[in-house]
């Protein structure tokens, strides 16, 4: 194809952390590529995004490798995280530092894409793509407003991408469930805690919980009572904040790992959870969506077309998604500005690059961990994983599943 008869070298579908941060490090590493790439969003910013928000340390140093300080957005941050099984576990904490930046997707997304748009980056709103049809000399990109072509496109449009259903129509997906709920910081007063359907258990410590207004100090829980019950994931309970306003983000994520088993309705061992705090799951809005996790078996690419973010693969441990976008994207920009250079495009090395990476490493090892933890449901080894063996969970935690972004290359 004569590049002259091109406008863009490259095209990216999705305006997520994953896409913006595949153009941000292609503009940093070839800068000369900036005018001929175009992001396609299909929305406005900025757009509802479920999501519960947590930033670990590996997206704020992906992110500050770009010059951007996430601290700019409106945020929370959470100085400890407790891992608990029913009710009892192990807390972590990290030296001098946060253990987690709670922000909110709609607030994040638009900040980087305004960062993207002040380095000269072209994002096109409400575009909303058909299809993408490839031929040996570039992409189609049919869209609702006209078509357009490239030498390569990126999938960044998530879970249920078109690009990766165009291109892998036949791929075996593992999809994630997740619900999540917005309440208040702080439980109603005198919580009609004998009114209780189905009845649930309160402690006295869960009571001091709310009444010392311990959550105000910033402490987020992950909570793995679900998994005997074929559940295989976490209740979550964040603290976050709307528009200024404290409020607490709660949820439930399920690999679906045990998906051939009897399982209880989602929102049941969540409703619990809330309950146990004086919260009623009926009062509030329930919101639910899939996350498509990472496998080995995934494909990434094929000629002219990278997969990043969810497209690619998400944490299948915890469902983290925006570490693994902002990691995505920084390889898949060494990728494309690498292939342009040689004038190849078959990307015959992208899953390659992408499992030999520090972000490889660890969503192998989460991917590993998650095969392994959660078929063992039973009570005794869950009690036994997440109170008894926490010098050997955060050794393996620390070596594989966390601090790969200091492995990443810079930009």
């Amino acid at each position: 194809m004569n590049r002259d008869m091109l406008k863009h070298d490259v095209i990216i579908v999705g305006g997520g952390p994953a896409g913006l941060s595949t153009a941000l490090h292609l503009q940093r590493i070839a800068p000369h590529l900036a005018p001929r790439i175009l992001i396609l969003e299909k929305a406005h910013y900025p757009r509802p995004k479920l999501c519960a928000g947590g930033l670990v340390l590996d997206a704020e140093i992906l992110l500050q490798r770009l010059d951007l300080d996430v601290g700019e957005i409106p945020h929370v941050d959470a100085g400890q995280i407790k891992f608990e099984f029913q009710r009892r576990g192990m807390t972590i904490r990290v030296p001098k530092s946060h253990a987690l930046r709670i922000i909110r997707r709609d607030e994040f997304d638009n900040w980087l894409a305004g960062k993207t748009k002040e380095r000269g980056l072209e994002i096109r709103e409400s575009v909303s793509v058909k299809n993408v049809i490839l031929d040996q000399e570039g992409v189609n990109v049919e869209t609702d407003n006209g078509t357009l072509r490239a030498q390569i496109v990126v999938g960044a449009d998530g879970s249920n991408g078109i690009v990766r259903r165009s291109v892998f129509p036949d791929a075996h997906v593992h999809t994630a469930r997740v619900l999540e709920v917005l309440t208040p910081s702080q439980p109603p007063p005198n919580p009609p805690i004998h009114t209780l359907n189905p009845p649930t258990k309160i402690l006295s410590s869960d009571l001091g919980e709310m009444s010392e207004g311990r959550w105000g100090s910033g402490v987020a829980y992950f909570e793995f009572s679900p998994v005997p019950t074929n559940i295989a994931g976490y209740i979550w309970n964040f603290p976050t904040q709307v528009n200024g306003e404290p409020m607490r983000c709660w949820g439930i994520y399920d690999a679906n790992l045990l998906a051939d088993q009897k399982r209880l309705p989602l929102k049941e061992p969540l409703a619990g959870e809330m309950k146990r705090f004086g919260f009623d799951l009926n009062d509030f809005e329930i919101k639910g969506h899939p996350i498509r996790w990472f496998s080995p078996e995934n494909e990434m690419s094929m000629p002219r077309v990278l997969l990043v973010g969810d497209a690619a693969g998400a944490d299948p441990l915890l469902g983290e998604g925006i570490s693994m976008a902002l990691g995505y994207g920084a390889l898949a920009a060494r990728e494309i500005s690498e292939s342009i250079q040689r004038g190849e495009y078959s990307f015959k090395g992208y899953k390659r690059r992408v499992m030999r990476s520090g972000l490889g490493q660890s969503l192998f090892a989460r991917w590993l961990i998650a095969q392994i933890i959660y078929p063992l449901k039973w009570t005794w080894f869950q009690s036994l994983l997440w109170r008894g063996l926490k010098p050997l969970v955060v050794i393996i935690a620390w070596v594989f599943v966390i601090n790969w972004g200091k492995r990443m290359p810079s930009a």
